[in-house]
């Protein structure tokens, strides 16, 4: 089953080790591949664009999806740096991805200071046991856009 390259896999630890080196960012990098050609690669800026979301594999799903010209890379693998998170986790989920392939493991990142499983814990707790409030509003008037959804004649499956 695995056609791991290797090669994609020392790209995304170089993209990783070059951010932290360059003082850009944290120790993460992804390459997005499709037919045995990189298609797109980041690294980590969540500190240098004051978004929490710009992990490597966003960035990377992000690229790749431009430069696709499309939002699902169900013909594509990713080489990551380290296991992703469950943010970056459901991301290629999203897009479809076809394999995972990761270097460092979330036990290895947790020694380096990024530990998330207090993330993982979190999201199987039930929402009013977690630690931020998670609370319910204006149910009724919210469906609206789902109905709108259901009704729409033009919309795009995804």
């Amino acid at each position: 089953m695995s056609n791991a390259n290797p090669e994609f896999m020392k790209r995304a630890i170089a993209l990783a080790t070059q951010n932290v080196l360059s003082g850009k960012g944290g120790p993460f990098g992804a390459v997005i591949v499709k037919d045995g050609r990189i298609v797109a690669e980041a690294a980590n800026s969540v500190t240098a664009t004051n978004d929490p979301t710009a992990h490597a594999e966003v960035n990377a799903i992000r690229l790749a999806c431009h430069e696709l010209g499309t939002f699902v890379l169900d013909d594509c693998d990713i080489y990551t740096s380290c296991e992703p998170c469950p943010m970056c986790l459901a991301a290629t989920y999203w897009a479809r991805m076809k394999t995972i392939y990761y270097g460092n493991t979330p036990e290895d990142a947790a020694r380096a200071g990024f530990d998330d499983s207090y993330l993982y814990k979190e999201m199987c707790l039930p929402r009013d046991a977690r630690a931020i409030p998670s609370v319910g509003l204006l149910h009724d008037e919210a469906w609206e856009c789902f109905q709108a959804w259901i009704d729409a004649e033009k919309k795009v499956l995804y």
